[in-house]
């Protein structure tokens, strides 16, 4: 049964929980406050509203479209990862993942992927631990793609700043890892059978997760591995990449910034991997702070790249939440009682 509305429980502790669980979302504001201070201490609003009224908004709706199209097609890819539970429909993954976007705008500490993973499982009737594996492999399918991309930027940009040198090196070194790791499970490593659905109940001691996860997510690698929807939906993680790359370059085209899409394409990738790390809600101030020094590098003026900064995110984040709100209303479901079934169903 629907409900009329959405209770946005707050996901900060109890008193009885301690105060500890409250420093890490406390840090992530304080790091925004920071970011956004440098951003903007020495740029006048008058500045910023003169910027922001000359973009030409005939490029924010195939913007809009692209990033919306982005999160079909991961729901698209998520889809076809969960075959193999049962029947699950593109546009039901997707609300799963707008719902989980919107949880991550709005709470910290990206509790957005365990509210998708237990919606998904819930739908199924599988176990929520079950469910995690295929989150996990989308994390390494973007991994990949993104140092594939990063990297076919690198080489067709004739000259590059040094730090942005280094930062694809370090990228490529991870995407490298990442890359081993996933042959490793693929060729060598030998599953048990079964023990992806029906595998012991996992307790929350940090070395047992690591290595259960580990198991479970390998042998639902071999799992996959085996048929064409592992490698299609390889083939259909770089369309979520390259839409929302999409996204963000027609808003730097409606803005009129003077770089060329390529230098687009990297300082997204910038921001893509300077706010992986869980950080404050949507990602305010880190986003900004990655995306005024990305365009700065690049020979941009920093009070025009304060203004797209929040402009950007601004068009891109406000059709996410009206999305994401859709999505979580259908679902029928509050925050608090996710969070209280999730901690049922894995022990906690």
């Amino acid at each position: 049964m629907e409900q009329d509305s959405i209770q946005l429980a707050s996901p900060y502790p109890t008193r009885r929980e301690g105060p500890r669980r409250i420093l890490k979302p406390l840090l992530g504001c304080l790091l925004a406050v920071l970011c956004l201070v440098w951003v903007f201490h020495d740029i006048g609003y008058r500045e910023l509203l003169q910027h922001a009224s000359t973009i030409n908004w005939w490029w924010i709706v195939p913007a809009v479209a692209c990033d919306i199209l982005g999160y079909v097609f991961q729901g698209q890819r998520w889809q076809m990862l969960l075959r193999h539970f049962g029947p699950i429909t593109v546009m039901d993954a997707a609300k799963a993942v707008y719902a989980g976007l919107f949880t991550n705008e709005v709470l910290p500490l990206r509790m957005g992927e365990l509210v998708r993973t237990y919606l998904v499982s819930r739908w199924l009737s599988i176990r929520f631990m079950a469910a995690i594996p295929s989150v996990v492999i989308e994390r390494l399918f973007d991994a990949i793609w993104l140092g594939i991309i990063l990297g076919i930027t690198a080489i067709i940009l004739d000259e590059l700043p040094e730090q942005v040198l280094n930062f694809a090196d370090n990228v490529g070194i991870a995407v490298l890892v990442v890359t081993g790791i996933l042959v490793y499970v693929v060729l060598l490593r030998k599953p048990k059978p079964n023990s992806v659905q029906n595998g012991k109940k996992i307790g929350w001691k940090p070395l047992h997760i690591i290595v259960s996860l580990f198991r479970q997510i390998s042998d639902e690698i071999h799992l996959l591995a085996g048929t064409k929807w592992f490698y299609l939906s390889f083939l259909v993680s770089s369309l979520v990449l390259i839409f929302q790359i999409l996204a963000f370059w027609f808003v730097m085209l409606g803005f009129g910034l003077e770089t060329s899409f390529m230098v687009g394409t990297a300082v997204f990738l910038l921001i893509r991997v300077g706010t992986l790390l869980p950080s404050a809600p949507s990602n305010v101030g880190t986003y900004q702070l990655l995306c005024v020094t990305g365009l700065m590098l690049f020979g941009c003026d920093k009070v025009a790249s304060a203004a797209f900064s929040v402009m950007v995110f601004i068009i891109i984040t406000l059709p996410l939440w009206a999305v994401g709100l859709l999505a979580v209303s259908r679902c029928g479901l509050t925050f608090k009682q996710i969070r209280e079934e999730i901690r049922a169903m894995v022990g906690k």
